[in-house]
């Protein structure tokens, strides 16, 4: 019998591993092709709050029932959030639900965007206290796994908890669009828009 050589060992360990483990990204599709395939239904909009003030994270005992005490949105950050929604309604993208954070920045985005949205606090940033995303992102699995064909859900949200389910860390306006069903799986990102 012949012996495996070290190389050939860990070549076929690697494709083993590598049959083993479901993806999380499908071929991304280009900008034209994702709108598309969006409008078909059967996706969420994994949304970043638009632009900001300069800063991280929020100041020093800020208070989610105070917008001033929160970083929120600049007026790029505005007109950021406003061409998203003109992008989305451009391309026939109607979405069945928009849900936010309850970040300010992320309440302003969606309803600039979308002129509606409904709190769900899994959206909510732990960027402060980690000890929550365990349970956040098993929420956020579990619904979009749950996500019917025709749906179109937006999820306005902040940069760790689009990084803990979908392993991307977008820009601020950036839309990562997520297939429903389980596993997670990525159909595609869109750039940050600017009037």
């Amino acid at each position: 019998m012949k012996r495996f050589t070290p190389l050939l060992f860990v070549v076929t360990c690697v494709l083993v591993l590598a049959a083993a483990t479901p993806s999380t990204r499908a071929a991304e599709l280009n900008e034209a092709e994702l709108l598309k395939r969006i409008a078909q239904g059967g996706v969420v909009l994994m949304m970043r709050h638009a632009q900001t003030v300069s800063g991280i994270g929020d100041p020093p005992g800020f208070d989610l029932a105070r917008c001033a005490t929160q970083r929120n949105l600049d007026a790029r950050g505005r007109d950021q959030a406003r061409a998203l929604g003109k992008r989305f309604a451009r391309a026939g993208v109607r979405p069945t639900r928009v849900l936010s954070s309850a970040w300010c920045r992320c309440k302003d985005t969606a309803q600039l965007a979308f002129g509606t949205y409904t709190v769900l606090p899994d959206l909510n940033s732990f960027f402060e206290d980690r000890r929550t995303e365990p349970e956040q992102t098993a929420a956020l699995r579990e619904r979009l796994g749950r996500l019917s064909s025709k749906d179109i859900e937006v999820w306005v949200t902040h940069q760790v908890n689009i990084q803990a389910l979908a392993g991307i860390s977008p820009a601020m306006g950036e839309t990562v669009v997520l297939a429903a069903g389980h596993p997670v799986r990525v159909l595609g990102r869109l750039a940050q828009t600017f009037p």
